[in-house]
C-alpha cells in the first residue's frame, strides 16, 4: 500500500498539487521557477508543501503553466574547433548553469556544423524545446540576429554586432577600453615597441580589441606596428607560443606585448623561459584575463598584468537577462556592458635599456 501512495504522490500534476495548497497554477508554477514577483514566504511554503507531497513540476508542465518552455538553449557551431573543450566557454556555461538551477531552467546545448545554425534555430524554435537563446561567438553583419527575431525567439547575445542596425539584448564587456587601458599601461612604464597577439579577428570583441590598442598608440603620437606585430588567432597557448617565438626571433623584437587571453599568455611565457629570459624582466606580458577556474591569475602578486573581467559573471548576467526576456518577450531591448579592472602583476616592467 506505501509502494502504491508513494508511486501515486510521484504522478502528482501540477493541477493536483495546486488544488491540494489552494493556489492557482500558475501561482504555483511562478513560485516553484524562481520568478520574483511572488514573494519568500508563499515561496517557502510551497517548498515545503512540494517536498511534503512528493510534487516535482516537470518541463511539460512548466510550459503549460508559463507558456513557454522554461529552457535555455545555446548553439554551439563546429567550425575548426570545438568550443565545447574551449575553458572560456565552459566557464561561461558554469555561470549561465548556476542561474538555470536557481531559477529551475534547463540548459539545452545543440552542436551542429557551422552551416546548419539557421536550420537548427528553427527546429528548436518549432518543437517548442527552449523558451530562448544565447548568441555565442558573434561576428559583424552576423544573420543570426534577424533570424531568431524573424522566428520569434527571445535571445540575448553575449558580446555585440557592432553594425546590427536594430536594437537587441546583449551582455559584453567593454573590450576597446580593456585594450586602450592595457596599452596605455604599457606606453607609461615606457615602452614604445608592443606587439598584440590577438584573438580571432572574425570575432567582433577582437575587432574591439584591436581598436582599443591602435587608438591608445594614436594618442601617443605612435604609429600602428607592422601587420607582423598584430597577429590574429585562437586563443590558446599554442598560438601564443608560436607568436612569441616569431615576435622574439625578429630583427627588432618587441619589448612588450598585449594578449587575449591566459591561454594565449601563458604560451608566450613557455616561449620565453624556454630561451632563458622572464616575463616583465626581458618582455612585459599584458592579458586579457577572463578570471578561469582551471587558469587562475590571482594571489597577493599575480602572474600576469591583467584586465580582469570573469566570464563566468557574464554568462550569470546573460541568463537574468534571458530569463526575464522569456518572461516578458514584448519588452524592449536590454543591454549590459561590464568593465574591466586593471590587475597589476609580475609580468610587467620598464623596458631594459
Amino acid at each position: 500500500m506505501n509502494g502504491i501512495r508513494q508511486r501515486d504522490k510521484d504522478k502528482m500534476k501540477l493541477k493536483e498539487f495546486a488544488k491540494a495548497v489552494g493556489m492557482s497554477q500558475t501561482t504555483v508554477s511562478r513560485a516553484l521557477n524562481g520568478h520574483p514577483e511572488v514573494s519568500e514566504a508563499t515561496r517557502a511554503r510551497l517548498i515545503e508543501a512540494a517536498h511534503r507531497l512528493g510534487y516535482a513540476p516537470n518541463a511539460h508542465a512548466r510550459m503549460l503553466a508559463t507558456g513557454h518552455a522554461s529552457t535555455i538553449g545555446c548553439v554551439i557551431p563546429i567550425g575548426g574547433r570545438n568550443e565545447l573543450v574551449n575553458p572560456i566557454y565552459a566557464d561561461f556555461l558554469a555561470g549561465v548553469g548556476e542561474v538555470c538551477a536557481r531559477r529551475k531552467f534547463e540548459i539545452n546545448l545543440t552542436v551542429v556544423p557551422q552551416d546548419e545554425q539557421a536550420e537548427a534555430y528553427r527546429a528548436l524554435k518549432s518543437k517548442g524545446l527552449v523558451g530562448g537563446l544565447i548568441v555565442q561567438f558573434p561576428r559583424r553583419g552576423d544573420p543570426r540576429l534577424a533570424l531568431l527575431k524573424r522566428i520569434g525567439l527571445p535571445f540575448v547575445v553575449h558580446g555585440r554586432v557592432g553594425d546590427h542596425p536594430e536594437p537587441y539584448s546583449w551582455v559584453d564587456v567593454n573590450n576597446l577600453r580593456a585594450f586602450e587601458r592595457g596599452t596605455q599601461f604599457l606606453l607609461q612604464l615606457g615602452h614604445r615597441q608592443i606587439a598584440l597577439l590577438n584573438g580571432d579577428e572574425a570575432h567582433d570583441f577582437a575587432l574591439r580589441r584591436r581598436e582599443g590598442f591602435l587608438r591608445a598608440l594614436a594618442a601617443a603620437g605612435l604609429p600602428a606596428p607592422a601587420p607582423d606585430r598584430m597577429l590574429s588567432g585562437e586563443m590558446s597557448a599554442s598560438y601564443g607560443y608560436a607568436g612569441a617565438v616569431a615576435l622574439l626571433s625578429s630583427d627588432n623584437p618587441p619589448t612588450a606585448v598585449l594578449t587575449s587571453s591566459i591561454m594565449i599568455a601563458m604560451g608566450v611565457k613557455q616561449a620565453l623561459e624556454e630561451r632563458g629570459l622572464q616575463p616583465g624582466r626581458d618582455l612585459s606580458i599584458v592579458t586579457f584575463d577572463d578570471d578561469l577556474s582551471y587558469y587562475s591569475n590571482r594571489g597577493a602578486v599575480p602572474v600576469f598584468t591583467a584586465m580582469r573581467s570573469p566570464v563566468r559573471e557574464a554568462g550569470r548576467r546573460t541568463a537574468e537577462m534571458l530569463i526575464g526576456l522569456i518572461d516578458a518577450p514584448e519588452g524592449k531591448a536590454v543591454t549590459e556592458l561590464l568593465e574591466a579592472e586593471l590587475v597589476v602583476g609580475r609580468s610587467t616592467a620598464p623596458p631594459r635599456c
